[in-house]
């Protein structure tokens, strides 16, 4: 009789070490392309993991510049040409990253756009890859085969070729000779913090990213023993150039959650920094601690589940930054080890390649408390009491990099005086692709308007809100113009009948509201026109917003007659805009 033999099981696949014997070098290569050939010298690399954290593929450098070179010799054959643009969806794993260095290799510059999110449906996410499409004006977009209907329909829609990415790495890669980038080139091009109606490709060359990478490595100090944990989306610029490129360029092996494998078990980001000996550096909006501290049962020993003790970089940034919430997570795992001291505040932009400015590390979280009336710039009122809102200290400027804060007119002001972000260094973007006026509109003599506003004080900067009218909640922007739309697509309503600002609540969180003038005297109407108004701006955005209905002629406007925000925010704040009193 024949015993039959236990199937084999395969075994699982180890992750790349920590440390190794490679010297390491703190981003100071030209080119993003130098930076990978030396990182592939070593045994460090990336690590994907599932959902609940366990590590499906080991990818170290050496394995990823083999496959972004052959990835570049494929786009060589389908004819792709220095400055080409290259469009990836930026799913986090190995064909994304082996294709965004296969584009770099071959001189063209990849573009990172959104994978599809739980809201807004398959038409939203069709006409915003379009829209990106149309800007960037790429040869090509590779994504994954699981959304190769969506991602089809956008290519086909902007006439551009749609590849599947898994179609093409089985494609031919004949030797080809790869064109040897510049420092001066553009490595990449990053949409993530714009309107998706009017989207500005922020063109970076490798000098500028290196310069930022290296910025990173100092900031944070960077030594033998540190390891990283992401699960920041890789088409936005805090994933992308600070969990992605940074890595390679500093030589970090790194662990990655996908981003939607966090949304559903946020629990699981701390669980992977836990069991992952060496884990060092994360990084997070405020909203990731915020969930994180919200699931964590109040009967529940966070130490025994967690270990957090390792964790001396909590990176903070990406949103406005709320001490409550800081709190309230150092209170749900200082159980599990984790240290006040190890929160990193920082401060940045995709203009300015990502980091403005870094907390030193050891510092934790400091709190300044200022008058709102400093903030709106309004004058005390004696009739209503005083309020403060916490400010929190986003850090020093980056390495090379320069602060000045100004009056609207340019002007330089004095240590703790609110005004416009500015600042000036190497990693400042070279423009907005294709639009020399958007880039002249913020860009003087070498220096970046941010569009925040801030003061410092005693070298380290305090950013207490932004000038421009971008709303950020959760980590993710949105245009006020957008909102506006989707509100002038209902009937009966037009441009100018909406003004739409971010408030801080009383429980210091940013959220949206929006104005409408409405023309309905009937309170019943007025009642259905909210509730369609709000699952309107729901479903284009994701968001939940504030809906109030105000009489016509109220929302304010500039000498030439456009919508004043700025000026429609204060009055609302002020009581001076008096919504309809409306049934909930």
């Amino acid at each position: 009789m024949t015993i039959a033999q236990p199937m084999a099981l395969h075994p699982a696949p180890a992750p790349t070490p920590t440390d190794d014997a490679l010297p390491r070098r703190l981003a100071d290569f030209a080119t993003l392309g130098e930076a990978l050939d030396y990182a592939a010298a070593g045994t460090r690399g990336l690590n994907f993991h599932d959902a609940r954290g366990v590590l499906t593929r080991a990818y170290p450098y050496a394995e990823l510049r083999r496959d972004a070179l052959a990835m570049a010799r494929r786009l060589i054959a389908t004819g792709i040409a220095p400055a080409d643009r290259v469009a990836l969806v930026a799913e986090t794993g190995a064909e994304f990253a082996a294709l965004f260095f296969g584009a770099v290799y071959a001189g063209a510059w990849p573009v990172p756009l959104p994978l599809p999110t739980s809201f807004g449906g398959r038409d939203t996410y069709i006409e915003q890859l379009r829209v990106q499409l149309t800007s960037c004006d790429p040869k090509m977009i590779l994504y994954p085969p699981e959304i190769g209907e969506l991602a089809g329909a956008a290519a086909q829609a902007a006439g551009i070729a749609g590849v599947d990415w898994a179609a093409f790495a089985v494609g031919a890669a004949p030797d080809a000779a790869l064109p040897q980038a510049a420092a001066g080139d553009i490595a990449y091009l990053q949409y993530s913090s714009g309107s998706t109606r009017f989207p500005h490709g922020v063109a970076i060359t490798h000098a500028a990213l290196l310069n930022n990478l290296a910025a990173h490595s100092h900031g944070m100090d960077i030594r033998a023993g540190d390891r990283c944990v992401s699960w920041l989306p890789w088409y936005h610029d805090m994933g992308l150039v600070g969990c992605f490129l940074s890595p390679v360029a500093n030589q970090v092996s790194t662990d990655y959650l996908k981003t939607e494998d966090f949304a559903r078990r946020p629990l699981a980001w701390l669980d992977l920094i836990s069991r992952n000996e060496g884990t060092t550096l994360s990084y997070s909006p405020t909203f990731g601690y915020d969930i994180c501290a919200r699931r964590i049962s109040s009967q529940t020993r966070a130490g025994d589940r967690f270990d957090l003790s390792r964790w001396r970089v909590a990176g903070n940034g990406a949103d406005m930054i709320r001490p409550d919430v800081m709190q309230s997570f150092v209170d749900a795992f200082a159980d599990a080890g984790f240290q006040a001291s190890a929160f990193l505040p920082s401060y940045g932009l995709a203009e300015a390649t990502l980091a403005v400015s870094i907390m030193p590390p050891g510092e934790g979280i400091r709190v300044e408390l200022v008058a709102e009336t400093d903030l709106s710039g309004g004058e005390d009122r004696k009739d209503r009491p005083q309020r403060f809102r916490a400010i929190v200290n986003c850090g020093k400027p980056a390495r090379d990099m320069t602060i000045q804060i100004r009056e609207e007119d340019g002007t330089p002001l004095p240590e703790r005086a609110i005004g416009k972000v500015w600042c000036s260094g190497p990693s400042v973007m070279a423009g907005y692709f294709r639009d020399q006026a958007a880039t002249d509109a913020c860009m003087v003599g070498g220096w970046l308007d941010t569009g925040d506003m801030g003061y410092l004080s005693d070298g380290y900067i305090y950013i207490v809100g932004r000038a421009k009218d971008m709303i950020i909640v959760n980590g993710r922007n949105h245009w006020p113009q957008d909102i506006e739309w989707a509100v002038e697509q209902l009937p009966g309503f037009k441009q100018g009948d909406i003004a739409a600002f971010a408030i801080t609540t009383p429980g210091g969180e940013e959220t949206p509201a929006v104005l409408v003038q409405c023309r309905s005297s009937d309170e019943g109407e007025r009642v259905r026109l909210r509730e369609e108004i709000r699952e309107r701006v729901r479903s284009v955005t994701g968001m939940n917003c504030v809906i109030e209905l105000i009489p016509p002629r109220t929302l304010p406007r500039t000498s030439s007659g456009k919508l004043s925000r700025a000026k429609a925010r204060n009055l609302y704040l002020s009581g001076d805009i008096k919504p309809y009193d409306l049934a909930a």
